[in-house]
């Protein structure tokens, strides 16, 4: 049985990033959000495009200004008035200024804008009651960025400040990595589909929905392949099927040492290359990672990839804590999101004793929680058996009490995983 690290080493050293060329898409900013951008992205255009005033105002010289006050105000001439989006048509020359908005560009000969509030008016001309500071409130081309420099790099997520960035740029299109396919099955014959009227010894499949919303939540595509029965010719078949159809391949139940667990048996007689098969956590010791080595030739390269198979103990919060724990970081690793794969785990206190009988790691699901400005971990109610899904409802963090660790008492400092979340999304910083 390996370690929880151990396990996750393994794992994310067998993840190998979606190729950059073969596995891309082109599509447009409207359809860009949530997707991995697969290639830099360079603009012609500098930002801001030209100097520009960031305040309605006046654009002036400088030394025409430089020693003026209430009591001795400058005296300019106003020659001209300049909005945004229009092209100033004289220069600046000494004595002389423009009213200028906001975003407008600078007139030649204009190197400070003054605020409108220290000016007062007369009869063409402006007295400048406060001196500024050079090259006040402009803002000048190029600042921002420099055309031809990188503007975005490959490996992040295009959220909406990216998609503006894009759209700025007039970038309409960006090639993004195609959404991992991940394809999702249940085992057991006690398993029935939500919508069927449940007979005594039956359970609802709650486990393909789940999976399905975390995979989509982790920006994968899932491939739902139902529910199969205790049947190893049923279960052969589905896997030859998905392993033909997805770049990973998640199963529920089957897997642990039981007379009708036949998950790891089948994937030995397919040639898979066992890696994992149990792991020192609690919930998730059930667990069997595999991989299916396959050979693409594509633009006349031999290119070797493997499919990642992953069994997931059937008990719900086991499946859930399993995918979090080691499933979702192997979807955003292969989906080519930049630094992507790693765990990130933060100090918060815990609000509840938590206990363990410290002989795994063990996992407890609760709640994040801002209490007086600082982060609090509050344990869910009811029982954290492996079986009961109904307390993981409204959760969004998991604590880990560590190999050995018996104890953590309330107000003391606890690790937490937070979960409930897209996988692209920022954590929250998190006091401490």
């Amino acid at each position: 049985m390996l370690s929880v690290s151990d396990t996750e080493t393994i794992i994310l050293n067998l993840v190998q990033p979606l190729n950059h060329q073969r596995d891309t898409e082109v599509v447009d900013l409207l359809s860009a959000l949530g997707r991995i951008l697969a290639a830099p992205v360079t603009s012609q255009l500098d930002f801001p495009h030209w100097d520009n005033s960031a305040m309605d105002g006046y654009a002036v010289r400088y030394q025409d200004v430089q020693n003026c006050s209430a009591a001795q105000p400058a005296v300019l001439e106003i020659i001209e008035e300049i909005p945004a989006g229009y092209q100033p048509q004289f220069m600046i020359q000494p004595g002389q200024a423009a009213r200028i908005f906001t975003g407008a560009v600078m007139p030649k000969g204009a190197d400070t804008v003054v605020m409108q509030e220290n000016t007062h008016g007369q009869e063409n001309g402006i007295l400048i009651l406060a001196a500024p500071k050079p090259q006040e409130f402009v803002r000048h081309k190029g600042s921002f960025y420099q055309a031809g420099t990188q503007l975005l790099p490959a490996g992040i997520v295009l959220n909406a400040p990216e998609i503006a960035v894009l759209a700025a740029a007039q970038c309409t299109q960006v090639s993004v990595y195609r959404r991992p396919r991940v394809a999702i099955f249940s085992t057991g014959d006690e398993l029935v589909m939500p919508e069927q009227t449940l007979q005594a010894g039956q359970i609802v499949d709650s486990n393909q929905y789940a999976l399905a919303a975390l995979v989509r939540q982790s920006g994968a595509e899932p491939l739902l392949l139902g529910i199969v029965k205790d049947d190893p010719i049923t279960l052969e078949q589905t896997i030859a099927h998905a392993l033909a159809n997805a770049d990973i391949v998640i199963s529920s139940g089957g897997v642990s040492v039981g007379d009708y667990d036949y998950v790891d048996k089948i994937l030995g007689l397919l040639g898979a290359k066992m890696h994992i098969r149990a792991a020192a956590m609690r919930p998730g010791k059930p667990l069997t990672m595999a991989t299916f080595p396959h050979h693409d030739v594509a633009d006349g390269e031999n290119n070797q990839h493997s499919t990642l198979y992953f069994g997931l103990p059937g008990n719900p919060a086991a499946a859930l804590v399993t995918f979090w724990r080691f499933v979702q970081p192997a979807i955003e690793k292969l989906s080519g999101l930049s630094g992507g794969g790693k765990v990130e785990f933060v100090q918060v206190r815990s609000h509840d004793e938590l206990r363990s009988d410290g002989k795994r790691e063990t996992y407890v699901w609760g709640k994040l929680q801002l209490i007086n400005g600082v982060y609090e971990f509050h344990k869910a109610g009811g029982s954290h058996s492996s079986g009961n899904l109904i307390n993981l409802a409204q959760t969004n963090a998991l604590a880990v009490l560590p190999l050995g660790t018996t104890l953590i008492d309330a107000t003391e400092p606890v690790q937490v995983l937070q979960i409930g979340k897209p996988a692209t999304m920022m954590p929250v910083c998190l006091a401490t």
